[in-house]
């Protein structure tokens, strides 16, 4: 068995240390997003329906293993995806960002901007331009806890920039092109729910989880980078949920 961790924006794999280390298990692989701390793939346009592909790659290419696919941010809407199409790649999934799989998500000003012509190339040449640690005060600001926003703020460069570009500006009609297939889900499934975020609404969460027909994990006190904020939480709800679906 493997537990598969697919990390979303801005980050790379290094955010899911502090869980893996929570979790004490050996059997754990971290996927790198094309064009996140690495190089994109020649001809890869960085859309979403390219990183679902290249996600169904990467699991296939496990030889049949047992997998346990968990997805944060956009990790959490590429397993969304994923598991709408080719359910019978993983024995269960775990995902945060399950609105994007439903008709009435709504993107929050941020990818708003993001999917903006010219104002989102604007937001990264100054990100770019602005000191390192003006950058980990925001990140802070977000709910990144201190000892980790110095990674992620660090880690952004001008390839993820034009990755997260091209992957938002791909995804402007997400709901509507995604929701019909999350529905009814085969394989077991739990959607986490931090209490704090205020990038994934909650309501809509709950009620994506409902017609996935997935278990529903609650968060308390906790934001969008949960799994940063409280990774011995977070972990006691994975295992919970992955004993279950040993039944």
């Amino acid at each position: 068995m493997t537990v598969v961790l697919v990390h979303g924006v801005p980050e790379t794999p290094s955010v899911w240390d502090p869980l893996r280390a929570a979790l004490g298990r050996q059997d754990v692989r971290a996927l790198r997003l094309p064009g996140f701390g690495g190089p994109r793939p020649d001809g890869f346009g960085s859309t979403k329906e390219e990183y679902v592909a290249w996600l169904a790659g990467e699991l296939e290419s496990m030889g049949g293993e047992e997998i346990d696919l968990v997805g944060h941010d956009w990790g959490g809407g590429l397993v969304v995806r994923l598991v709408s199409l080719q359910p019978e790649l993983v024995r269960s999934w775990v995902t945060d960002a399950p609105g994007l799989g439903h008709p009435d998500f709504q993107w929050h000003d941020l990818a708003r901007l993001w999917q903006t012509p010219g104002a989102g190339e604007q937001f990264f040449e100054q990100l770019a331009a602005t000191p390192v640690e003006a950058r980990v005060e925001a990140f802070e600001g977000f709910g990144v806890p201190r000892e980790h926003a110095a990674s992620i703020a660090g880690g952004i460069d001008a390839v993820m920039g034009e990755s997260i570009l091209a992957l938002y500006r791909s995804a402007v009609r997400v709901a509507e092109e995604w929701a019909p297939a999350f529905t009814d889900i085969p394989v077991p499934g739990l959607v986490l729910l931090p209490s704090e975020d205020p990038y994934l609404p909650a309501d809509v969460a709950r009620r994506s989880a409902e017609r996935a027909g997935a278990t529903v994990a609650d968060l308390p006190r906790l934001g969008h980078w949960w799994l940063l904020q409280d990774p011995v939480m977070a972990a006691a709800k994975l295992e919970e949920f992955w004993r279950g679906a040993d039944k």
